[in-house]
């Protein structure tokens, strides 16, 4: 029986976290489980630092609130884990038998992890180590393997097409290109998205190499029957054919390299090659903060109470999700996709669980059908 649960968020914020924490805590509540969470997120169940969560308390008033009351770690692996050495270095170690027994020796019978692809993959490993796992897929990116939709897309998109209506009409009054990046390091869907919802003219996403003079051809186009400003969208992880995503730092021992100056270049190239004054604003951050919109007020609700009951159902390892409308789970194992080591660091590739978007996808030949170019 289910007497004692735990929380945590890994990975970047996203609205909607507040949400699932708080229907996780109110369905366990219903049930007489007691409810805690671990601050920033696998950290803090490395270091045992958790709270009590009360729905009387610090859990109400949270369905409207951005953020996240337990705070988040970004690319924090236990079984990774950067630990000082005397000397000054740094050695990566694997902690995860200390997360183990925390866990345990806390008396926890259940875990939720709320996470994207790397922070599922964890729990994956977790599972198999011995603690009991539920996944919520949390990303902005809608890259989660196995499922439709992740909480905290919707309200990604929709900052990003207010963003995109504001630059239009920049675009439109002094004849330029607006370009606008977006997030998206792997998978394009927030920018593919928005360039839908805001009528863009061009939109380079990761999934597609794109060949600049393509796009160019499109704003050209444009030009060449009186249309003398365009709208471009770009996600941080597109790349032209043949060349590489565009990165402004590394950290040594880090396995994601970040991003950024995609927009940028994509801006100077069309200009040199249309003749048109071209502008980059990069949304950056934006896209993460803020209150959910009601449809990720309404999912986040949905997974936070889809996931207690799975725990209710004693039912491990698992990862809700929304598929065809309605919510269900699929083993995590599903989700990993083909990155099975135990442990293993590596994210965003074809072996990992992203979901890309894929050439047939409906909303990828929407936009192909009114005319939005893809530099392909």
């Amino acid at each position: 029986m289910i007497k004692k649960i735990a929380i945590l968020a890994n990975g970047g914020d996203v609205a909607g976290l507040n949400p699932v924490i708080r229907a996780i805590v109110k369905t366990a509540a219903n049930k007489g489980i007691e409810a805690y969470g671990f601050i920033d997120g696998f950290k803090g169940l490395l270091e045992n630092n958790y709270i009590t969560l009360d729905p009387n308390s610090n859990v109400r008033g949270l369905i409207n609130k951005g953020g996240c009351i337990l705070g988040s770690s970004t690319n924090t692996i236990v079984f990774h884990y950067p630990v000082k050495q005397p000397d000054g270095t740094v050695e990566y170690k694997d902690l995860s038998d200390q997360c183990v027994r925390n866990f345990k020796e806390d008396g926890f019978d259940v875990l939720f992890t709320l996470g994207g692809d790397s922070t599922q993959k964890s729990a994956r490993d977790l599972f198999i180590k011995g603690i009991n796992c539920i996944g919520v897929p949390k990303t902005i990116d809608n890259d989660v393997r196995c499922t439709d939709f992740t909480f905290g897309y919707d309200t990604a998109v929709s900052v990003a097409t207010d963003a995109i209506d504001r630059l239009h009409t920049t675009a439109e009054t002094h004849h330029r290109i607006m370009v606008l990046e977006v997030m998206g390091r792997n998978a394009g869907w927030i920018a593919l998205a928005a360039a839908v919802a805001g009528g863009a003219d061009v939109c380079l996403i990761p999934e597609i190499p794109y060949d600049i003079n393509k796009a160019a051809l499109k704003i050209k186009n444009r030009m060449a029957i009186g249309k003398s400003f365009s709208v471009v969208v770009v996600a941080e992880g597109a790349k032209p054919i043949n060349g590489e995503q565009s990165i402004v730092e590394t950290s040594e021992g880090a396995w994601l390299k970040k991003l950024g100056g995609a927009g940028d270049r994509v801006a100077k190239e069309l200009q040199d090659l249309t003749g048109l004054e071209a502008r980059c604003t990069t949304l950056g951050y934006m896209q993460r903060g803020g209150c959910p919109t009601s449809y990720d007020r309404v999912l986040s609700t949905k997974y936070g109470v889809k996931a207690m009951e799975l725990a209710l159902d004693e039912k491990f390892g698992v990862l809700a999700v929304f598929k065809d409308g309605k919510l269900s789970d699929v083993p995590l194992e599903d989700v990993v996709g083909e990155n099975k080591e135990l442990g293993a660091v590596e994210g965003g590739t074809g072996n990992s669980g992203v979901k890309f978007i894929s050439m047939d996808d409906e909303l990828l030949l929407t936009a192909r059908d009114v005319g939005i170019a893809f530099g392909d």
